[in-house]
């Protein structure tokens, strides 16, 4: 037996029981619910990052006499998994009343092994649950979204989440200054993992000691838009190491800043950009480096508002 304690933050204080669960009081209630009659429907947790998606799905079947299958299924998203791993636990024997299946991040599942996913829940559905998580419920098909209770997890606010966090600083005995706390809560807000890191690994002799300029801030895509508002023969080449010197490793703010911003930097080519973004932050989360697919974006939005190729 491995006794080993967690030393990460985010794992050590992950919440064991779902009155600990921080917000989503509406879905806390359901959850509860489902619990004391040791039922669930099948679920689909859908939610910005870090926001504690997997979590409400361990907590739910920590709380419940069954047997439960992990799957991440940004590794495990083919049709063998589907039909070996994922149907041969439905279709086992088990001593308990219930088995789980929790998929988490199920929008890497492909289609194809969606639709199967499909026909596998409707097969086993008398002893059988799914729960899956995923960012972008738009990813799931309607076939599987209509045979699951589909839940938003909506983060708690920028005062919870200082709270929460500053109630592990305690227990840790770490000593911090609010204004520190507060400057990383607002810099990775709602992304309560990133928070939660970011506190831990800026941690010198048991005290909270925040270098603002090292964080990842949204100032860099600032600096990307005042390159695309006047382009040049350098712009790719500038626009490539202000990504790099941001340190930032989730690219979901980018995409939406440029959307949100578009008329600042381009008013002839408003709809092809748009379909632009869509496309790149569509593949984004099948790249393994992400920071290429954002560039090949912006090489492309440079190509169009300029009128040539950009080498």
């Amino acid at each position: 037996m491995n006794n080993k304690k967690h030393t990460l933050w985010v794992e050590l204080y992950r919440s064991k029981i779902v009155d600990d669960y921080v917000g989503n009081e509406k879905i806390k209630s359901i959850i509860q619910t489902a619990i004391e009659k040791n039922d669930i429907q099948n679920m689909i947790l859908y939610g910005t990052p870090g926001t504690g998606k997997t979590t409400l799905a361990k907590l739910i079947v920590n709380s419940l006499n069954c047997d439960y299958l992990y799957l991440n299924a940004s590794d495990e998203k083919g049709m063998d998994v589907m039909r070996d791993k994922v149907k041969g636990f439905a279709s086992s024997a088990s001593f308990k009343p219930l088995k789980i299946v929790i998929l988490d991040e199920a929008d890497f599942i492909r289609v194809d092994s969606q639709a199967l996913l499909r026909n596998v829940i409707e097969t086993f559905s008398l002893n059988t649950r799914f729960i899956l998580t995923c960012n972008y419920i738009d990813r799931i098909i309607d076939p599987l979204q209509s045979r699951c209770k589909v839940l938003e997890i909506v983060p708690p606010s920028k005062a919870d989440v200082a709270k929460h966090v500053a109630k592990i600083l305690d227990t840790e005995q770490v000593q911090y200054a609010l204004e520190d706390l507060a400057t990383v809560v607002n810099k990775f807000y709602p992304d309560i993992r990133k928070i939660l890191n970011t506190c831990q690994f800026s941690l010198q002799k048991n005290r909270l000691e925040v270098d603002s300029s090292s964080l990842v801030s949204n100032i860099y895509i600032d600096k990307i838009i005042n390159e695309l508002k006047k382009p040049n023969s350098n712009s790719l080449k500038n626009i490539r190491q202000i990504i790099a010197d941001s340190n930032t490793e989730n690219y979901d703010e980018l995409y939406r800043i440029l959307y949100e911003k578009i008329d600042e930097f381009s008013l002839d080519y408003t709809g092809e950009i748009i379909i632009l973004l869509e496309e790149y932050m569509y593949h984004s989360a099948f790249r393994i480096d992400k920071e290429i697919n954002a560039v090949a974006m912006i090489s492309k939005i440079l190509q169009l508002i300029t009128k040539k190729k950009v080498l």
